[in-house]
């Protein structure tokens, strides 16, 4: 293969140092494979949890050295060489060869690109102020720790996972929270209207001001950092401290540059492979066929399908395939409560909730052309481990069972699968 001569060239190269990352990296010794591996990420850390950074980390109940997902003597006894701080900038499919930000290029037999996403930026004039801030990286998190000392009023931009948990911890330490979402409803982009109303009640309980149907027009200045948030209808809200949930932007420009199929996330098939030659892509910047989805091609944001779709490309890498076909499940922590999803729900025609909110205890089911295709647990860890069997086989059962507590989800199981 052409290449620069002298590059650093290794038998597999690993772009992104997360989840997805550092489990792939991980599955291939696992596996036995002896090649030369590197795993490159554009943090000065050791690969760590992402999930904690909004909620126990943020609060100060965990230290940073917890959240590491091995200790770096892990990675040195693995042979797996750990090259931090450093982003790739470019791919050259043809040489076998990526560039990094400072010019230098290393060479791969196979490049695994698990390089995740960047948050997404406010729309508005404002948003590159200090003071407005996203939740992605350690750095991100610590400079907000910093500030959070002097910031009595913060916004939150965004009603979604980031936003609320991020809402509850600032609840919590104190903080007059103020939420914003464009949409009528919290959480309208993963959970049914039941989850999302319970959710905007157990915030406004606890103090959080949530503005529904509401966007945000500019960030205001002051002293040089945002001092407040102008909406759409020319209102201003002061505010010490901004903080952006909006989502993020598939950190695939490099692969798409370098003529791979996507657009939203990379195109890859069953096995994780991308259209370009010897590249596979995983995890959050994926876009793939899924079965849970309606047979859609979708990215799914999660743990769960970074580490499982890092064991799939191992396997494909090592001359072992398999497809992936796991169940999505993901969780979010808030205040005391515990929502546990498994499945996608978008798309469902029908819901059905089994057990009473009022009780801080219950579930809601969606059905799909009668199919069961996910369920939103809150605070109820039973119904979730259960219920993954009806999302698995989209069983069909009765929505009156479904909703009758007495009638274990497992026992529903069998008998929709007998």
């Amino acid at each position: 293969m052409p290449g620069q001569p002298g590059a650093a060239r290794f038998d597999v190269l690993v772009v992104g140092a997360g989840h997805a990352g550092a489990h792939l990296a991980m599955s291939l010794r696992q596996l036995g494979f002896r090649g030369t591996v590197a795993l490159l990420g554009d943090e000065p850390d050791w690969p760590y949890e992402r999930p904690p950074l909004s909620k126990d980390y943020l609060a100060g109940a965990k230290p940073f050295e917890a959240l590491l997902l091995k200790e770096p003597e892990y990675w040195a006894l693995k042979d797996i060489a750990v090259l931090r701080g450093r982003r790739v900038v470019s791919v050259d499919p043809t040489a076998h060869e990526v560039r990094t930000g400072d010019g230098a290029a290393l060479g791969y037999g196979v490049l695994a690109w698990c390089a995740g996403g960047v948050p997404r930026r406010l729309p508005c004039a404002g948003s590159h102020l200090a003071g407005v801030h996203t939740v992605r990286t350690r750095a991100d998190v610590d400079l907000m720790r910093e500030e959070l000392a002097t910031a009595a009023r913060v916004a939150v931009v965004g009603g979604g996972y980031i936003g609320l948990e991020a809402a509850s911890v600032l609840t919590e330490m104190g903080k007059a929270v103020t939420v914003i979402e464009m949409q009528d409803r919290v959480l309208a982009r993963v959970a049914g209207e039941p989850v999302s109303r319970f959710y905007e009640a157990e915030h406004r309980a606890r103090g959080v001001q949530v503005m529904l149907n509401t966007v945000v027009s500019r960030i205001e200045e002051r002293d040089g950092r945002a001092g407040g948030v102008r909406l759409g209808d020319g209102t201003v809200l002061p505010a010490d401290m901004v903080v952006a949930g909006i989502g993020i932007v598939p950190a695939v420009q490099p692969l798409l540059d370098a003529g791979a199929a996507g657009g939203n996330g990379v195109e890859v098939d069953a096995c994780c492979r991308t259209s370009l030659p010897d590249i596979y892509a995983v995890g959050d910047c994926a876009a793939h066929r899924n079965r849970f989805a309606d047979g859609g091609s979708v990215r799914v944001e999660s743990v769960q399908n970074a580490v499982d779709q890092a064991f799939v490309a191992a396997r494909a890498i090592t001359g072992a395939p398999a497809p992936y076909d796991a169940v999505p499940w993901f969780w979010s922590n808030q205040y005391d409560l515990r929502l546990q999803t498994v499945g996608l729900s978008a798309g469902h025609d029908a819901v059905v909730v089994r057990g009473e909110p009022a009780a801080r205890s219950f579930s809601v089911i969606y059905l799909r052309r009668s199919a069961v295709v996910a369920l939103d647990c809150v605070n109820a860890t039973r119904d979730y481990v259960q219920g993954k069997a009806l999302v698995a086989g989209a069983l069909v059962v009765e929505p009156a069972r479904l909703a009758d507590t007495t009638q274990p989800l497992k026992a529903l199981a069998a008998a929709g699968r007998a």
